[in-house]
């Protein structure tokens, strides 16, 4: 969350960056103290904030997929993902199975998690051994995997592979929660909420309150992605788009920051198993031809997710770091 502005040689922003961590009082406590302006650290220079130009007063919306009555509809809810995912990356998913009442209280327990009077963290991040933690934590995560299912099924469907073929894999059988928690900023324009990225994942489950603020990078522009109550924001990975072999697209996308809050999301990473990271991964040989040759090259999982660590924030994407042609 915390990203450089320019060093003007006066500036000793990894000093005010240590100061601001010994706090242990995160984004949150500044926003509770009254901060009135945006400190130097958390300010974006104008070149990242205006990367690509903004589509304003267009009607332009995410594709939505109804799982309603998805037996009968199977042909169709597929054909829509494939458009999705491959035209967008990023689609929302109604009648998805998870109740209302079950994603609210999701979201009201992290509101309270974040607001207890000695958290500072602006993310807290809850693994497997996590979930009996929280009975909210516990009862979300187990639609999430029920929803994983079949969305493993319907993307392998919408590659033109057997239904089972994503799960058999096991390249998304681990799940982990990002409950994210966004401060109102007193100087928005000056800032992001969380810098351009795209997902190192096979599949994120995206859930956002009312607040708003998400935003993708469709056909170079930024497009919102305004909350609908009820629904669930699925975004292709990385990891999928290299299987896919360009099938399917990770694409790019950011928060930014809002002058209300705070905005609350919890966002479902979906990655391999410890079986199957310990595989290479490369396109699906199915979807291979002497026309459509392999885009990326063979790797280890560990190999992809250590390239981000050695990256750090200054990488967006680590697609065409394994790029063949």
């Amino acid at each position: 969350m915390v990203v450089p502005s320019c060093n003007d040689g006066h500036y000793d922003w990894a000093k005010e960056v240590k100061e601001f961590d010994d706090t242990k009082a995160g984004v949150k406590g500044l926003v509770d103290a009254g901060v009135p302006k945006l400190p130097r650290l958390f300010v974006h220079p104008p070149e990242t904030l205006r990367s690509h130009p903004k589509l304003d007063g267009v009607n332009l919306d995410l594709p939505t997929i109804d799982l309603q009555g998805l037996r009968a509809r199977r042909g169709e809810v597929v054909e829509e993902i494939r458009r999705a995912a491959g035209e967008w990356g990023f689609f929302r998913i109604v009648n998805h199975g998870v109740p209302l009442e079950t994603m609210d209280a999701m979201l009201a327990a992290v509101k309270r998690f974040h607001e207890q009077p000695t958290r500072g963290e602006d993310a807290l991040f809850v693994d497997n051994q996590m979930h009996i933690c929280r009975k909210e934590v516990q009862q979300y995560v187990k639609y999430m995997i029920e929803l994983r299912e079949i969305m493993a099924e319907l993307l392998s469907e919408a590659m033109g592979l057997r239904s089972d073929y994503l799960s058999s894999i096991e390249c998304m059988k681990s799940e982990a929660l990002a409950c994210l928690y966004y401060p109102k900023c007193p100087e928005p324009e000056k800032t992001l909420g969380t810098p351009k990225h795209s997902d190192t994942t096979f599949l994120t489950l995206l859930m956002q309150d009312s607040t708003g603020g998400l935003q993708i990078l469709h056909d170079d522009h930024w497009v919102d992605v305004p909350p609908v109550r009820g629904a669930l924001i699925a975004n292709i990975g990385d990891l999928m788009q290299i299987i896919s072999n360009d099938k399917f697209i990770s694409v790019e996308h950011r928060v930014v920051a809002q002058p209300v809050g705070p905005r609350i999301s919890v966002a479902c990473f979906f990655t391999p198993s410890l079986k199957a990271a310990a595989k290479p991964f490369a396109p699906i040989e199915e979807l291979l031809s002497d026309e459509n040759p392999a885009a990326y090259r063979e790797f280890m999982f560990r190999e992809y997710t250590q390239h981000y660590k050695t990256k750090g924030e200054k990488v967006e994407t680590a697609l065409l770091h394994y790029k063949i042609r």
